[in-house]
């Protein structure tokens, strides 16, 4: 960290090029340009970052530090599987938006994922949201079901990037529950034995919310967060 008063010139490399690149794209963007608007020559660009690819895979470190974080929380959220579901889901969903900028960039063009440094931790990281989200043994449906709910985490971020960071979190996570309470329309449900008689805080603040937000009814609540309808009505009387 530089002393009071000296230039962070590195930093400053990073944030003029976040925001040419999300401008303009990465192709379209040069050394240069850079260089112009901080005041400094292209070697001193260069000194900190000997090519602009390097910039860019620097630009999207953050984001992947933050979605390893979530994922690694989310694996030790405990036991229950929907608990471990919705720390998942919600801290991808926080990262992402943490880092809009970033996301933004892959608008303009595949150049950030095409990056030998970042392509295979995101994808590694998609896939282990995949896993965690769709439980333990998962059948096909299970698995359509968190690729589905993963795939619809990222693209509000990246299309409506001028929506309020929570309000657009309020409103993905409102169609992500949508998604895993609906019931297959073609039967109803199978009762499970087996479930849990109790609910976690997380489980019983998701079934809350979906409770008071009306459009659900009690069966749709207790197979969104995987209990019983006898013990979902048993914890929102209390």
């Amino acid at each position: 960290m530089p002393e009071s008063g000296q230039r962070d010139t590195r930093a400053e490399i990073l944030a003029v090029a976040r925001d040419l690149f999300g401008r303009y794209g990465f192709q379209r963007t040069s050394l240069r340009e850079i260089a112009g608007l901080l005041g400094v020559s292209k070697a001193a660009v260069l000194y900190h970052f000997p090519t602009k690819a390097e910039i860019l895979a620097a630009l999207a470190q953050p984001l992947l530090r933050d979605l390893d974080a979530a994922l690694t929380s989310a694996r030790a959220a405990g036991p229950d599987p929907v608990t471990v579901r919705w720390a998942a889901i919600e801290g991808m969903l926080d990262a992402l938006l943490a880092h809009r900028a970033s996301l933004r960039m892959s608008v303009h063009d595949l150049s950030l994922m095409s990056q030998d440094t970042v392509f295979p931790r995101f994808a590694a990281a998609i896939e282990t949201a995949n896993d965690l989200v769709a439980g333990p043994d998962p059948d096909l449906a299970a698995k359509v079901r968190a690729a589905q709910a993963i795939a619809m985490l990222s693209d509000p971020v990246m299309i409506l990037a001028e929506v309020p960071a929570e309000a657009l979190r309020e409103e993905v996570l409102r169609g992500v529950r949508r998604l895993f309470s609906e019931p297959d329309p073609a039967s109803s449900p199978p009762r499970r034995t087996g479930r849990p008689s109790r609910l976690g805080a997380e489980q019983l603040d998701l079934a809350r919310r979906m409770h008071e937000q009306g459009g659900h009814t009690g069966d749709e609540i207790a197979a969104a967060i995987g209990v019983s309808r006898a013990t979902l009505y048993r914890h929102l009387s209390q």
